[in-house]
């Protein structure tokens, strides 16, 4: 735990309307060797603490509501990242007894966990990031940007974030990266929650489009199945060309794939440059050939662009 929210400086500025510390603000014991701040009572998320712990002591330091911030889709090679941030209070929590990290839910359960963080959140944003803004600009940075965007849609001015993994900078609000934050704490848990379940039902509306590659089932991942599925058929418009396995499966003639399997209709772009010489060119893994797609507003990626839902949508 960072100084952030475990171990205040005697020195820092009291929070302002606190809730009641379980036991005064006083160290227990003065700092042991090797310790930089003494450890006060009531400051520290308990092992026991279940997923409420972290949400729980920040709430007693006065950094109250808090926000938890997670993705999903990060290692996919077809289909959007989706980034949500959820508010939830410690309350709130404690009614939420099937609430855990997405990916150890099955699908029901993540279903209706889905549901229940709707109804109790006090607020919610979830962003949709298009496979072409990945390609055009790097995972990394849409994963950053998208955060901060999620972030930045909610309505309630959160006291305090956590966010699941790595630090994001530029939040306007104190922050903490936890590790394996969806596991461990109830907002992120939340957070991952909605983004898992938002994407899947993007890729299982996917998959009625492009049947072939069984986006239902691996949602974009790379499995055996999905594997087979790119060597048989090539990459389609929702696959991520600037993923090295995609890149080996259109091969020197991948735009041509594409254009087999996805049809006129979503090559069709707002330059109108579908015809075959347009098409010539670097081969479609290239990275001259994406920025040169994207600049022309034909990427292929397919579904363009970045899109948000807020809570009162």
């Amino acid at each position: 735990m960072t100084r952030d929210c475990d171990a205040p400086a005697a020195n820092d500025p009291a929070p302002s309307a606190p809730l009641a510390p379980s036991a005064p603000l006083a160290p227990s014991a003065p700092p042991a060797p090797g310790q930089l701040y003494p450890r006060y009572p009531g400051y520290t998320p308990r092992r026991d603490g279940g997923l409420a712990a972290y949400e729980t002591v920040l709430a007693r330091a006065g950094f109250t509501p808090v926000a938890g911030i997670d993705e999903a889709g990060r290692g996919a090679c077809a289909g959007p990242l989706v980034v949500a941030a959820v508010v939830l209070e410690p309350a709130s929590i404690r009614r939420m007894p099937g609430l855990a990290d997405s990916k150890l839910l099955s699908p029901q359960a993540r279903e209706d966990a889905y549901v229940e963080v709707l109804r109790r959140a006090v607020d919610w944003h979830v962003v949709v990031i298009g496979s072409d803004q990945i390609d055009a600009t790097g995972l990394h940075v849409c994963n950053v940007s998208g955060m901060r965007r999620a972030f930045a849609g909610l309505r309630t001015k959160p006291g305090y974030v956590l966010t699941d993994g790595f630090e994001v900078r530029g939040l306007g609000a104190p922050a903490l990266a936890v590790w394996k934050g969806d596991r461990v704490t109830a907002s992120v848990a939340a957070a991952s929650v909605l983004a898992k379940v938002s994407r899947d039902r993007m890729m299982r509306d996917l998959h009625e489009r492009y049947p072939q590659y069984g986006f239902d089932r691996h949602k974009g991942y790379v499995t055996d199945e999905h594997v087979r599925a790119l060597e048989q058929h090539g990459p389609c418009p929702v696959h991520r060309y600037s993923f090295v396995n995609v890149v080996a499966a259109a091969g020197p003639s991948g735009r041509a794939a594409v254009s087999a399997v996805a049809g006129p209709a979503d090559l069709a772009g707002p330059a109108d440059l579908a015809g075959p010489a347009d098409l010539a060119g670097p081969a479609v893994g290239s990275v001259e050939a994406i920025e040169a797609l994207v600049a022309a507003g034909l990427s292929p990626a397919g579904a363009s662009g970045q899109n948000e839902r807020r809570m009162d949508s």
